[in-house]
């Protein structure tokens, strides 16, 4: 069956009477070059944009000319001040504030602020898609997302009640995650209704449940996490919350062991989540694969009730919230997830990389 956009937009949204729809993308820039996918991610936004218009009246909806701005260069990096509605320049925060549904359609992440911006606007609800494809249309996009939110129901309340999780790696690694900051989980689960009161950003395609563990001085987030960057394995030595060192001979490990020295905020372990999205396909981009199995991520917190945030990097363009993932198709993969609980009782909810619920 293709993809419907129309009823993905209504099963996401639920859509009311006269709400203001904005579609908007980045576009390349000087040193920020464009590629084929990038401007195939355009294309596909504009044509969003004509479909979500025709149907419109049914709805009598509001679309706004499409909105774009220049690249940022870095992934959840606070979003410029000046944009474009269609070929008028315009303060981008006005056309934020004036929306109620928001796609966000970009190279470079804009979770981290438009996820900041539905808390200042309580009627704003974000489908944010960096480097979303088409591809996505007949995989992810097209899951039945009632059965997505309901596995995230049932996921919410092990992140919310557990002390701490437990992972073991195919390569024999592990890792604990502290939760005992008490961070309340996030449901990605698209279901985005008016007047939903909280969780009113969800990448799409979503499905997933995640969490900011506590990063505190002493906090109990220690061991080693293995991931395969650019066909290189390397391995993230992890204590109190903070990636220490980087253990590798190769390029990426001293890359990467160069930018934590460089720029301290990276090192802070900023989510620990869960996927469970069953149409989600693993093709090594992180927006859909995320929504396949288990994954973390280091760097920017704030968006998911951390503390790190752009103050806590050296220039805006240093901002990054990096994710690493580790469903059933990635090179590495979550081996078992246990979540433990104050009074010592655990569940198990991921094994060889098969989510159990």
């Amino acid at each position: 069956m293709s993809f419907d956009l129309q009823k993905f937009f209504g099963d996401v949204f639920s859509p009311e009477l006269s709400e203001v729809v904005t579609i908007m993308y980045d576009l390349p820039h000087g040193n920020i070059m464009d590629t084929p996918e990038w401007k195939q991610r355009r294309e596909m936004a504009m044509d969003w944009h004509r479909q979500i218009s025709s149907f419109a009246n049914q709805y009598q909806l509001i679309v706004h000319p499409l909105v774009t701005y220049l690249a940022t260069g870095a992934h959840n990096g606070d979003l410029p001040t000046i944009a474009k509605l269609g070929d008028t320049n315009c303060e981008l925060e006005d056309i934020i504030a004036k929306s109620t549904i928001i796609l966000s359609m970009p190279e470079y992440s804009a979770s981290a602020p438009l996820i900041n911006f539905t808390k200042k606007y309580p009627r704003l609800r974000v489908g944010s898609m960096p480097r979303v494809t088409k591809a996505m249309e007949e995989t992810g996009l097209s899951a039945d997302y009632k059965e997505v939110a309901k596995k995230c129901q049932k996921l919410g309340p092990l992140f919310n009640e557990a002390h701490q999780i437990e992972v073991q790696f195919s390569t024999g690694h592990q890792c604990v995650f502290d939760l005992s900051n008490n961070a309340p989980a996030l449901l990605d689960d698209g279901q985005m209704p008016p007047h939903r009161k909280n969780d009113r950003l969800n990448n799409l395609p979503a499905g997933e449940v995640c969490t900011c563990p506590n990063e505190a001085s002493d906090s109990h987030t220690n061991g080693e996490i293995p991931a395969v960057l650019n066909n290189e394995q390397i391995v993230f030595v992890i204590k109190n919350n903070q990636v220490v060192d980087v253990l590798g001979k190769g390029p990426v490990a001293k890359e990467r062991r160069e930018a934590f020295n460089k720029e301290p905020a990276l090192r802070n372990i900023a989510e620990v989540a869960i996927g469970c999205n069953d149409k989600a396909a693993v093709t090594g981009n992180v927006l859909e694969d995320e929504k396949a199995g288990f994954h973390w991520a280091y760097g920017r917190s704030d968006h998911i009730g951390g503390n790190v945030g752009v103050s806590s990097f050296s220039s805006p363009d240093k901002v990054c919230h990096l994710d690493i993932v580790y469903a059933k198709g990635n090179a590495i993969v979550c081996q078992k997830l246990d979540f433990v609980f104050p009074n010592g009782k655990s569940q198990t909810v991921i094994i060889n990389g098969e989510l159990l619920i």
